[in-house]
């Protein structure tokens, strides 16, 4: 069954002349992790802020469990959650007054938004701070907290934009973890990432974005194959690049590349550990030592790289305009 369902979705902005969707579709099985990877102004951040009622398309459909998100957007409130780029949380309040706001905002009235705050502050490891203000907590800490914002309505389906922009990497395994452990209780989860490192370690399938149009889509493995099988890549010397280039290219069969500053020369091979085995015998029969030499299987650097034409970006800020309290105000008074 399909948890989010995305068709044809158009969105312009500055009277038409900037198109941030293109015809855009996608979809989301239940209980799975669809990536969403793009370069800036792909439109990842305008589909999550459509799915989640945040914005309306200028055409198109869209569906979330089954309930349109054109026609009946409170419906839809009822059973997801959103996390946006920035932890968007009252840096005065303390870490509990937060959750408990939020949970008052979603009308749980008092006792059930206490019972629920002080749940999600004991599963994010949270407890311990929770009577601290905001503005004392780490970047991971204030982005756990507006995980579990979040989470304040148990929802069915989570939409989470770029969650561990500006984490350490040491936040961001803490983060992968929490969000790992939700998707095994069941919730349906849209992440849009840079991080293409996130999306191989989180996601059951990845959507490649670009333009406002999904410009590929697969497994891990089946996006890594569009690229091609193996790469011998060798390291030599300056001295002896064009002889290894020609080594390899005949051994390989195709074309090698060549990066002096590294002094690697790099081809795609079919034969695997054959091709590594004939180019380390002709290297020693020519009287070249190899500096390292090793097959390298296609990363999804390479399959962004092949696809977009450009390698991905952290990105600090996509809408400079908007302030984050006040995107979370937006988000919690519907």
């Amino acid at each position: 069954m399909k948890s989010v369902i995305a068709e044809e979705l158009i969105k312009s902005y500055d009277n038409g002349k900037v198109k941030a969707l293109d015809n855009l579709s996608l979809d989301v099985e239940e209980g799975t992790v669809l990536g969403v990877l793009g370069p800036n102004g792909a439109g990842k951040t305008t589909t999550v802020r459509i799915l989640s009622t945040l914005l309306r398309p200028d055409s198109g459909r869209a569906s979330v469990a089954g309930i349109d998100v054109i026609k009946n957007p409170e419906k839809v409130r009822e059973i997801i959650g959103l996390s946006g780029q920035y932890a968007a949380v009252d840096e005065i309040l303390t870490g509990y007054d937060n959750l408990v706001m939020f949970g008052q905002l979603y009308h749980l009235g008092k006792k059930q938004s206490v019972i629920r705050a002080n749940e999600l502050l004991e599963r994010f490891s949270l407890t311990d701070a929770a009577k601290r203000p905001i503005k004392t907590y780490s970047g991971g800490m204030r982005r756990r907290l507006d995980l579990a914002a979040s989470l304040i309505v148990k929802p069915k389906v989570l939409f989470l934009d770029e969650p561990t922009t500006g984490l350490d990497p040491r936040g961001r395994q803490e983060m992968w973890g929490v969000i790992q452990e939700l998707v095994k209780g069941g919730v349906t989860l849209l992440l849009t990432t840079q991080y293409l490192e996130e999306a191989d370690q989180l996601a059951d399938e990845i959507a490649v974005i670009d333009h406002g149009k999904v410009i590929a889509r697969g497994t891990s493995d089946v996006l890594k194959k569009q690229v091609g099988g193996e790469r011998l890549e060798v390291v030599v010397e300056e001295v002896h690049l064009a002889k290894t280039r020609e080594i390899v290219e005949k051994v390989s069969g195709h074309s090698a590349s060549v990066d002096e500053g590294l002094r690697l020369i790099a081809s795609p091979v079919s034969t695997g550990s054959a091709a590594l085995f004939e180019v380390l015998k002709a290297l020693d029969a020519a009287g070249i030592h190899a500096l390292d030499v090793g097959l390298k299987r296609p990363s999804l650097d390479d399959v962004f790289l092949s696809l977009t034409g450009h390698v991905a970006e952290v990105k600090v800020a996509e809408d400079q305009g908007e302030v984050a309290g006040t995107k979370r105000k937006k988000e919690k008074s519907r």
